[in-house]
């Protein structure tokens, strides 16, 4: 309040940021400019201060879309700085000029500046002009003042014109230069609105355009070289869009995940005109017609609705009557193991890929994940399909004193040890005491507010776990990392830990965290594919060299890596999967490795009952609570594991035997997309028509 007094008193402007939508009663009568004593002085609570005529209030607020009372947007001038996808596109255009011609740039700047100066001496001449014709008297023709100063405002006028020209010339091969880098700029404004719209998902996920134009910034320096300027503008725009991706997409739950890289694909479609948009409208909303009933048997009432109403558009002409008249045929594809491989009966197999998902999405709408997928693998790339978890070092090169980490905190899961591996890499650790661990409740305010300030001052790391417990103190924490953002150590880092709101009513998290912060979740993937990498992501070469019985060790610890990918996969099935859910997660893979290492090391032969029944009993078993779920487990561990595997002998799926002895990277690098996948039902056991899991079949 001692700053706004002062400013009230000496004419000062006065900026307030990040204004929620409730204001302090203190500012009312600054903004009804409430003057006592005829205009001389303002009562601001208790006080009257002096009221300067020049001061200025100005507020701002970072809410997309506040609500204030209607008094207060009487009394104050509304400012819309919400930025448009033109506006951005523009913004982003210079920006890569600026890194791929700098030259170009420079001089449009240039030309800008000396634009804006010939129109500022054009003005001054012209009131110089005006001033001495009223000022003159008499014959015009006698003042000679007056007339070289018409003549020189005649030449420099003439020598402005001429200037101007020449600039409007080199200005138009500027922007002509320019233009050929405008697909870059326009697929990130895309997809900056693509980032802008998850919020609607999930209030935690925000993000700013600050931190957008770091990551595009980053983009342009990762994408790859070329002397061609069109396959440089190409590299750009696949760099711009697969770091967006990864920027986002790890910030994600893995339930939004395709949610967010098919909307992508969308959106980039209908920017290029390369797909319809009442079909699109048609794939999302699915606008079936209620009052039929469908007269074939492999199609519901709700599906067979879909299908009329898609006959009535020009492309789908017919198909109604064409599945009415060959029946047999299309039963056969609709009830297909996985219909959106097989080809489309007769002519509709030529129909492009977003009418084929229009027609899947009546006849299969159980398979509408895998054939999004494969629509994003056609249309984008493979690489956005593959869901491999970014490890945290990849991560961590990207924060700073101003951009902290943000773990969205899953069931079983620990980012403290992802942390602290980083650290002891550069010397960042508990016993150096540069590495603070706070984790917050009541009473802890103070200690993490102390851990901070000491942070920022020395260079050191601090983690604040669990902040969704101290709703009150967040808004303190936001304005902390503010501060801390500006003149740190530039060693110094922040992480933070919350658990996601259950509903956005109960969501807490400030915007400002959550908008400046690399946000990070660690929930299980999906897929058996991207399990396995992430099961794998959690070793490295020396972990696969520490044992002295390499074979054995080896091939046991792929096994247990399939184990927990499967036995993970199968709760996206809930009780159809598992009978009751399970936090399965990354601890119970480590420590099962960890034992299988000691009892190689100490036995002469390995121990196959003993590691099944610690694994299945102890480990995971440990979660289970109901007895078929234990009996599954137990089924799982005598397939996979195996005296037979170090032969060579034993399939862990139908086509997959164990991967022979090789490295780290060869393991990760296994062709196994046609094996181990998740739309193969033998490997989940799942029927694939009624989406239900066929546990008795493997274990009665």
């Amino acid at each position: 309040m001692d700053v706004i007094e002062r400013a009230v008193s000496n004419g000062d402007v006065v900026l307030i940021e990040n204004l929620g939508e409730q204001t302090d009663p203190v500012l009312d009568p600054l903004l009804g400019r409430n003057t006592i004593k005829k205009g001389k002085y303002i009562k601001i609570g208790d006080k009257e201060i002096d009221y300067h005529p020049k001061f200025k209030l100005i507020l701002h607020t970072k809410l997309a879309n506040p609500h204030y009372q209607p008094e207060m947007q009487a009394q104050c001038t509304l400012i819309n700085f919400t930025v448009t996808r033109d506006g951005l596109e523009d913004q982003l255009l210079a920006d890569v000029v600026r890194a791929e011609r700098p030259d170009l740039e420079e001089l449009k700047a240039q030309l800008t500046t000396q634009q804006n100066e010939f129109k500022i001496t054009l003005k001054r001449l012209e009131d110089d002009l005006l001033a001495r014709l009223s000022a003159a008297s008499g014959n015009f023709l006698g003042d000679t003042a007056l007339v070289e100063n018409l003549e020189t405002t005649k030449k420099t006028a003439t020598e402005i014109e001429v200037k101007v020209k020449e600039a409007k010339v080199t200005e138009q091969k500027i922007n002509e230069a320019r233009e050929h880098y405008r697909p870059g700029a326009n697929r990130a404004s895309l997809l900056y609105f693509v980032l802008d719209d998850l919020e609607k998902i999930h209030p935690m996920y925000q993000f700013s355009l600050k931190a957008f134009n770091v990551v595009f910034a980053k983009s342009i320096e990762r994408a790859e070289p070329s002397e061609v300027l069109k396959e440089r503008v190409a590299n750009l725009v696949d760099s711009v869009t697969y770091s967006v991706y990864i920027y986002a997409s790890r910030g994600l739950f893995e339930r939004d995940k395709l949610t967010f890289t098919s909307q992508v694909a969308f959106q980039v479609m209908l920017n290029r005109g390369d797909i319809n948009p009442t079909e699109l409208d048609f794939l999302l909303r699915f606008p079936a017609k209620s009052d039929v009933g469908s007269p074939v048997d492999f199609l519901s009432n709700n599906g067979w609705g879909g299908v009329k109403a898609l006959a009535d558009s020009e492309e789908f002409r017919g198909l109604d009557r064409d599945i009415e008249g060959s029946a047999k045929r299309w039963k056969k594809f609709v009830e297909s193991e996985c219909p959106e491989k097989e080809k489309f009966p007769q002519e509709w197999k030529n129909k492009t890929s977003l009418q084929k998902l229009c027609m899947m999405r009546c006849f299969r709408p159980d398979r509408m994940t895998y054939a999004v997928t494969d629509f994003i693998q056609e249309k984008l790339n493979p690489k956005y399909v593959e869901n491999r978890s970014i490890p945290f070092d990849k991560s961590f090169e990207e924060t700073g004193p101003g951009t902290p980490v943000f773990f969205i905190l899953s069931p079983g899961v620990d980012p403290l040890k992802d942390v602290e591996a980083v650290g002891k890499k550069l010397g960042k650790t508990f016993d150096n005491r540069n590495f603070h661990n706070v984790s917050l409740g009541q009473g802890q305010e103070i200690v993490a507010e102390e851990a901070l300030q000491k942070a920022a001052e020395e260079g050191h790391w601090v983690i604040l776990q669990n902040i969704h417990l101290v709703a009150k103190w967040l808004p303190t924490l936001e304005k902390l990392l503010e501060t801390y953002a500006i003149g740190s150590h530039p060693d110094f880092r922040v992480f933070v830990s919350a658990e996601p709101a259950g509903t956005r009513a109960s969501h807490i998290i400030p915007q400002g965290i959550l908008e400046n912060s690399i946000k990070i979740t660690n929930e299980p993937p999906t897929g058996i594919m991207a399990n396995l990498h992430k099961a794998l992501d959690n070793f490295n070469q020396e972990t696969l060299e520490m044992c002295s019985r390499e074979n054995e060790f080896k091939s046991i610890l792929n096994s247990v890596c399939y184990f927990h990918a499967v036995v993970s996969e199968r709760r996206k099935f809930g009780p159809q999967g598992w009978n009751r859910g399970y936090p399965f997660n990354v601890g119970d893979l480590t420590i099962s490795i960890d034992v299988l290492y000691n009892y190689l090391e100490v036995n002469a032969k390995v121990p196959w009952d003993d590691l099944r029944y610690l694994f299945g009993e102890i480990m995971y078993g440990g979660h289970i609570t109901d007895d078929w779920d234990r009996k599954l487990c137990r089924t799982y561990l005598q397939e996979y594991m195996h005296p037979d595997q170090l032969e060579g002998e034993l399939c862990l799926a139908p086509g997959y035997p164990v991967p022979p002895n090789m490295d780290y990277k060869g393991y990760h690098q296994l062709e196994l997309e046609n094996i181990v996948s998740s739309v193969n039902p033998k490997i989940i056991l799942r029927n694939p028509r009624k989406s239900q899991i066929e546990i008795f079949n493997t274990v009665c």
